[in-house]
């Protein structure tokens, strides 16, 4: 029953409903449609999609049978028809039952998804990393990842706080982020100005965007104290050409991907260079030195070239700035721009 789409479709309203739910994870969708007939059944999600995606970019007739367990699609291209299931076992999604809403415009929840989502872990035997931390204080909503190895921080404004009359309200909480990628991409296809609703009670989040909502069991367990890993200070700081400095990444993981992805960075004060190289045994070694203005003392200090990618290609900035103290410690990179993104890297010891 899970593996298939509620279809409700409103004669009244002249409107379709299409729900999926997984019992963890639940998108609801509404649209306007000429219907004929109000009735509600199920239908197995990837065969109807599937079939659906590739049909022309037209109109589609649906008309379902008298026991309204078959529907039959037609358009230009042929019909077919597929069997689906009554409605009455399919699950209802959770409600979420909260006073004030959080309000949140598209794009600064975007901003915040994309900035965070990349760091998460995939680990499930750690399920509270394999979310996002959101964290409201004052006017400002943050969005924390990590998996252990990275941490991504990205603060965004809280646009509920802009309210004379009202405090806006505290969210502490993970959410999966499965949903969070559904929802991503439900942003992406969001053409309103209106803000995006957050309510949530002790066990669901739910995020209004009017025709469509998204609701998800939030992940239990706490969440690492993560601003405790941040350095209040530097002995170090790098500020390079963020596009310059991914295409020379993306060259030399090439050869990184033969060893571990492991490339080693020097930094050089007195020459402004930033050299990035790579030894593969057997395989071959490669080297590109990058212009760049560089503060404090040289270093060599060694990461996944993975990880490095990741969060640069997470910045929208033309430039980004590296800080760090030694190779073993922690090296936060930042995108020199309005959006306000803190991405911590954990170096790899150099061997040899």
């Amino acid at each position: 029953m899970l593996g298939n789409i509620l279809v409700k479709v409103s004669a009244d309203d002249q409107s379709v409903t299409l729900v999926g739910f997984d019992e963890v994870l639940g998108i609801e969708s509404r649209f306007e449609a000429q219907v004929d007939e109000s009735g509600v059944l199920t239908l197995p999600a990837k065969l109807w999609s599937d079939i659906v995606s590739r049909l022309p970019n037209e109109d589609v007739t649906l008309e379902a049978d008298d026991d309204a367990t078959t529907v039959t699609i037609t358009s230009s291209s042929g019909h077919y028809e597929v069997r689906g299931l009554g409605a009455e076992d399919y699950p209802t999604l959770p409600t979420v039952e909260s006073g004030e809403a959080i309000s949140l415009s598209a794009e600064a929840l975007l901003n915040g998804l994309r900035g965070s989502l990349f760091a998460t872990s995939s680990d499930e035997t750690k399920q509270v990393l394999t979310g996002v931390h959101l964290l409201s204080e004052a006017d400002a909503l943050e969005f924390a990842a990590t998996d252990g190895h990275r941490l991504a921080v990205v603060q965004t404004v809280d646009e509920s706080a802009d309210s004379d009359d009202a405090t806006s309200p505290v969210m502490d909480v993970t959410v999966p982020a499965k949903a969070l990628r559904e929802l991503e991409r439900m942003i992406q296809g969001y053409t309103s100005n209106q803000p995006v609703l957050l309510r949530l009670d002790d066990t669901q989040v739910l995020f209004d965007l009017g025709a469509q909502k998204l609701t998800t069991r939030l992940l239990e367990g706490q969440y690492p104290n993560y601003r405790q890993l941040l350095p209040k200070q530097f002995a170090r700081q790098i500020t390079l050409d963020r596009r310059v400095l991914m295409a020379s990444l993306e060259r030399i993981a090439v050869l990184a991907n033969q060893k571990n992805d492991i490339i080693k960075i020097s930094f050089k004060g007195a020459d402004q260079v930033v050299s990035l190289s790579v030894e593969a045994q057997e395989v071959g070694s490669g080297r590109e030195d990058l212009p760049a203005q560089i503060s404090g003392d040289d270093l060599d200090i060694a990461f996944n070239v993975r990880y490095l990618l990741d969060g640069l290609k997470a910045f929208d900035t033309n430039e980004v700035q590296m800080q760090c103290n030694a190779a073993t410690s922690p090296a936060v990179l930042t995108p020199l721009g309005e959006t306000k993104i803190t991405y911590l890297v954990m170096p790899v010891q150099i061997r040899g």
